[in-house]
């Protein structure tokens, strides 16, 4: 397990509640924010090919956060891993903080994009991968993190529909279910993805170990899916 220096510490998962803990501000998705916690830090500490120095670095792997509302894990890990200083914490939400409630990519070291609409975050996610291919650069993954609720919106089905087909294995969704979609899938969200030519995974969005099994799992050809259960938004 690797944990990066922020200045003069370290910071590991066990000090993300606290880190989210100093912002403060006018905060009105708090499921959003803790729901994705144990995703981002998977991800972040053993997955992902990114670090502060190389965040311009055409070979990075590329995150691309669509669950946008109620960022606060988002900005926490991102501080935890060395991307952003712990101190613009406390000013998150405010007129002059760069953290805003949605990620602005021009303001936040370390997006990719400015996120917060739903449904958007996965078309942009297959047409980067489909950039990379294009470039010739086939080692590069790309990773993009949508809530259930997003799956409400057709954009979202017309990218699941087209990644498949074209075959964009370097292409990863996780899809955080808690919940709180408005309109059911027959069969569950992975059959969905499933239907459309997806590799797809469901599992325990709080087990770390899980997690990572789910997101190294081969899927040669194929795009792949990890649907992160955690317990429901209104519980």
């Amino acid at each position: 397990m690797t944990i990066a220096t922020d200045q003069s510490r370290t910071y590991g998962y066990d000090d993300l509640p606290r880190l989210m803990g100093l912002m403060t501000g006018d905060e009105k998705h708090g499921p959003a924010a803790t729901s994705t916690l144990d995703v981002l830090w998977v991800l972040y500490d053993r997955v992902l090919r990114v670090a502060p120095d190389r965040r311009d670095d055409p070979a990075r792997d590329r995150f691309l956060l669509s669950k946008g509302h109620g960022p606060m894990a988002y900005y926490a890990v991102l501080a935890a891993k060395g991307f952003l200083p712990v101190e613009w914490l406390p000013g998150f939400g405010s007129y002059d903080s760069p953290l805003g409630h949605h990620p602005d990519r021009v303001l936040v070291p370390g997006a990719e994009i400015g996120s917060g609409s739903l449904g958007h975050g996965l078309p942009i996610a297959v047409g980067t991968a489909l950039g990379l291919r294009a470039q010739g650069r086939l080692d590069p993954a790309v990773w993009v993190l949508i809530g259930d609720a997003e799956l409400d919106e057709g954009s979202n089905h017309e990218a699941i529909a087209f990644a498949g087909p074209a075959g964009l294995d370097r292409l990863h969704t996780v899809v955080i279910d808690n919940s709180s979609a408005s309109h059911a899938l027959p069969g569950g969200i992975a059959a969905r993805f499933e239907a459309a030519g997806w590799s797809a995974v469901t599992v325990d969005g709080r087990d770390h170990e899980a997690l990572y099994g789910a997101f190294s799992a081969p899927h040669p050809g194929r795009p792949h899916v990890v649907v992160a259960r955690v317990e429901p938004k209104n519980a």
